[in-house]
C-alpha cells in the first residue's frame, strides 16, 4: 500500500533532480535567514551557484548537537517566531535542551510523511491506533498522532505508562495498532501474561516501533508474544521527529522519504563518505523544513544504505535498522562494542528474558564489563551446576561475538528496572 504512490515510486532521476532543486533553495534560505549558517558560509566563501550536484553538499561543514545548544532557544530558526506554530524540545538531561520549531507548512509535511510510514506498515483509515509514546515536548507522540489522524485512522492518545490500563484499553477499545518503543512492547507482553490476557483475543495486528535500537531477534520476540507485524520507523527531533523513514510490510529496511531529506553515511572518525553499503554515521540535511532547517546534521546513529530494490516497488533508498549510536559505542580494551551485539546473542539463548543491562567499570586501570541477564524462574532457582553451565555458555557466545571476555550474572525476573520509554541498557561507571 502507498500513501503517495506518485512520490514514493518516482523515477530516481526525477527524485534526484527534485532533491537538488530543494537543496539549492534550502541553502540559499539558511544562508540568508540564519546567522549561524550565514557566518559559516561566509567563512568558507561558499558560492550558492556552485551547487550543481547533490555531492556538492560535502563542501559544507557538519551541524552538531552542540551547535543547537549554543544557539538555544531560537538562534537557528529561519522564520520569525510569529510564523512558528509549534515548538518541541529534547529533555536536556545531558545539558541544555535542543529546541526545534515548526511552521504551519512544516506540521502539514510532518503529518503527511508519518502518513506514508503508517500506510507502508499496513495501517489504514479503518485502524484504531494506540499511541503509548510520551506526549509533551517529545516529538514521538504528537508526530504519530497527527500522521494517524491525517490518514483517517482513529487515535487513542493514551501516552506512556500505566501498563495494565494500556492492556484494558486495548481490550475495550479494540486497538488494532500499537505505537511505542520495542522494549515497552515487551513490557506490555509480559504484563499481559501476568494478567492472564491472551494476546490472540485482542484485535491487535500491527506494532510500529521506534525511539531506540532493536535487533531482529527482538522483533521476533515481539511477534511471538503479541502476534503482530512489528515494523521499525525512524526520526529524530532535530530534523522533524518520526517520519524520516519507515519499514514497509516486507520488513527489510526503512524506506527514506528522500524527497524531503538528503541522507549521507559517513565514517564517524574521518567524517568521509563510506563505501556504498558500509556501516557509518547517518547525516541528514532537511530539504523542505521552513522553520528549522538543518544542514548536514550529525545524528550519531549508525546504519547503512541497502542497495538492492525492495519488492514493494518503492524507489526511494532504504536504510538498515539503526544498530546503535557512535556516541554510545563502548570501547573496551580497544574493542568497539555495541549493546545491540549483546542483545542479539541473548535473544538466541533459550531461558533468557528480553531484559538485560550492561555495567562497565574500571578496576586497576583495566576495563571490566558485566552483563546482568534476566532468566526464567525455573533456571534462576535451578541447581548451581546448571546455572554455571548457562553462564559459561553465555560468556562463550558473547566472547565469540564481541572479541573480548565479559562477566555474566544471572538475575531473577523483574530484577532489572523496566522503562516506559527508551530502555537504559548501559551503565558506564568508568571515570574516563
Amino acid at each position: 500500500m502507498y500513501w503517495e504512490p506518485e512520490r514514493e515510486c518516482m523515477a530516481r532521476e526525477d527524485l534526484e533532480q527534485l532533491q537538488l532543486e530543494r537543496l539549492q533553495s534550502t541553502l540559499y534560505r539558511v544562508g540568508t535567514h540564519v546567522p549561524f549558517y550565514r557566518k559559516k558560509f561566509e567563512e568558507l566563501k561558499f558560492n550558492y551557484d556552485a551547487v550543481r550536484s547533490l555531492d556538492d553538499i560535502r563542501q559544507l561543514p557538519f551541524t552538531e548537537k552542540e551547535d543547537l545548544r549554543s544557539n538555544y532557544p531560537y538562534g537557528l530558526f529561519a522564520v520569525p517566531l510569529r510564523d512558528v506554530v509549534r515548538v518541541h524540545s529534547s529533555s536536556g538531561t545531558t545539558g541544555l535542551a535542543t529546541v526545534v520549531g515548526y511552521s504551519r507548512n512544516d506540521i502539514k509535511t510532518w503529518s503527511n510523511l508519518v502518513g506514508r510510514v503508517l500506510t507502508a506498515a499496513g495501517v489504514t483509515r479503518n485502524d484504531v491506533i494506540q499511541i503509548a509514546f510520551g506526549y509533551g515536548l517529545f516529538t514521538g507522540g504528537f508526530g504519530l498522532h497527527y500522521g494517524a489522524e491525517h490518514i483517517g485512522a482513529s487515535v487513542i492518545p493514551i501516552s506512556a505508562g500505566n501498563t495494565k490500563r494500556q492492556i484494558q484499553i486495548m481490550q475495550d477499545f479494540k486497538t488494532t495498532a500499537l505505537v511505542c518503543t520495542p522494549s515497552y512492547a515487551l513490557v506490555i507482553a509480559d504484563t499481559m501474561m501476568e494478567m492472564g490476557v491472551n494476546p490472540n483475543g485482542l484485535s491487535l495486528r500491527f506494532g510500529l516501533f521506534g525511539g531506540e535500537p532493536w535487533s531482529e531477534a527482538m522483533r521476533q520476540e515481539v511477534h511471538e508474544k503479541l502476534g503482530i507485524l512489528a515494523t521499525d520507523n525512524y526520526g529524530l527531533s532535530e530534523v522533524m521527529g518520526p517520519g524520516v523513514a519507515g519499514e514497509c510490510q516486507e520488513c527489510n529496511g526503512l524506506h527514506i522519504n528522500e524527497d524531503h531529506f538528503l541522507l549521507e553515511v559517513v565514517d564517524p572518525i574521518t567524517l568521509e563518505p563510506v563505501a556504498p553499503g558500509e556501516v557509518g554515521e547517518l547525516v541528514i540535511t532537511t530539504l523542505t523544513k521552513e522553520a528549522f532547517p538543518m544542514i548536514r546534521y550529525r545524528t550519531r546513529d549508525l546504519t547503512r544504505f541497502l542497495l538492492e530494490p525492495c519488492p514493494c516497488g518503492r524507489t526511494m533508498k532504504r536504510m538498515e535498522r539503526v544498530i546503535g549510536r557512535s556516541d554510545d559505542m563502548l570501547i573496551i580494551k580497544g574493542v568497539n562494542v555495541f549493546p545491540i551485539q549483546i542483545e542479539k546473542v541473548l535473544f538466541e539463548i533459550k531461558g533468557t528474558e528480553p531484559h538485560y543491562q550492561i555495567i562497565v567499570e574500571r578496576e586497576n586501570h583495566t576495563d571490566k564489563v558485566s552483563v546482568l541477564v534476566e532468566v526464567s524462574e525455573n533456571i534462576f532457582f535451578d541447581e548451581m551446576k546448571k546455572q554455571r553451565q548457562m553462564v559459561d555458555h553465555i560468556k562463550a557466545r558473547l566472547a565469540a561475538e564481541l572479541g573480548i571476555g565479559v562477566d555474566v550474572k544471572l538475575v531473577e525476573e523483574k530484577t532489572i528496572e523496566r522503562s516506559m520509554g527508551k530502555s537504559k541498557r548501559v551503565i558506564d561507571k568508568r571515570k574516563l
